[in-house]
């Protein structure tokens, strides 16, 4: 476990940190607005740029460039719905989607407005497709921004502060334990289990108001 937590370490940190930020946060834009991120989840790729922070400077430049590209993404996301909704959702990655996905998406909103937009940010599939269906509802733009920019600095805190927790806990205990691979793992798994729990009631939380509509 240690051998290869130090080849894997070592190649994320050996990545350009300029690179390796830019590429996270690339990710992220395009996780929101294009719908990658029913591809490729945005939690990994943070959580891998988030254990190459070799310093706090690193750190908190890599919680900036993620918000902002989570930012620019759902800005994104929003004006292509705004223009083309219905051409997006009639589309083939539209379909995709699924008709019930975009119908739950809209209820959401329509019941809980601003909230929607908040707990979207943590929620598979609705993250993806809430700030495209916020535009093409008509929401304004302001009250779309100020919901969903708490949500993903929230966001963006936790998984680069867990990514690079994992990591400088396995740099100080690799050299004295030879378990401190599972310790790096467990931290991880921990979190991924809480947040999974997260999901598991937002996502309760949503049905629930889904079904009373």
């Amino acid at each position: 476990m240690n051998a290869f937590l130090d080849w894997f370490l070592s190649g994320v940190g050996s990545v350009d940190p300029v690179l390796r930020v830019g590429l996270a946060g690339l990710a992220i834009m395009l996780e929101t607005s294009v719908l990658v991120g029913l591809v490729i989840p945005g939690d990994t790729v943070v959580l891998v740029a988030a254990t190459g922070t070799a310093s706090t400077e690193e750190y908190i430049a890599l919680i900036v460039v993620i918000i902002i590209g989570a930012l620019i993404g759902e800005s994104i996301g929003f004006a292509l719905g705004h223009a083309f909704g219905p051409a997006i959702q009639h589309s083939k990655v539209g379909k995709w989607v699924g008709h019930k996905n975009w119908k739950a998406a809209e209820r959401f909103l329509e019941h809980r407005g601003g909230w929607a937009i908040f707990i979207s940010r943590f929620l598979p599939v609705l993250h993806s497709i809430v700030p495209l269906t916020a535009g093409i509802t008509g929401m304004d733009y302001r009250r779309f921004i100020a919901w969903t920019a708490p949500a993903c600095t929230l966001w963006a805190i936790a998984y680069v502060t867990v990514g690079r927790t994992a990591a400088l806990t396995y740099e100080q205990l690799s050299q004295s334990l030879h378990f401190a691979g599972f310790i790096f793992a467990g931290i991880i798994v921990l979190f991924i289990v809480v947040m999974a729990l997260v999901k598991k009631s937002l996502e309760r939380y949503t049905k629930h108001h889904h079904d009373d509509d």
